[in-house]
């Protein structure tokens, strides 16, 4: 019998004033630590709807989903993620969900190299690129 497929996870790129919402999990994802607030779309939800729930469970910011900048199967975790580039719209982010999250931060380019030393899924570096400072 076949294993069910897992949801795909909703990842929200939330950039504001040149500088993209980072996450550190306590728990590492493989090789990663650093990321951007995700979790698993629900059913009946969309992908950007779980975004904009994600980012606001994790981080306690309000954010509006502004497009999908694409989809892939994760080479660490095998997961099927969805990159929803979103607008920050109220909230100053913060630690909210204590369970995950071990911090968060407002990554500039330079930073963002230093967390996260490898390139991104190609159409999500294309938006960092082309929003970032």
């Amino acid at each position: 019998m076949s294993q069910p497929e897992k949801p795909a996870i909703a990842a929200a790129i939330i950039v504001e004033d040149g500088r993209v919402l980072m996450v550190r999990r306590n728990v590492k994802e493989g090789a990663l630590s650093w990321q951007f607030p995700a979790g698993e779309v629900e059913p009946g939800e969309t992908s950007e709807d779980a975004a904009v729930r994600e980012a606001n469970e994790e981080t306690d910011v309000t954010v509006r989903a502004v497009k999908t900048l694409g989809e892939r199967v994760h080479p660490n975790t095998g997961r099927t993620m969805v990159y929803v580039a979103c607008d920050l719209v109220s909230g100053t982010a913060r630690v909210a969900d204590e369970e995950e999250l071990a911090e968060v931060a407002w990554c500039d380019r330079a930073t963002l190299a230093e967390y996260v030393p490898y390139p991104f899924f190609g159409p999500v570096q294309e938006h960092l690129d082309a929003v970032l400072r």
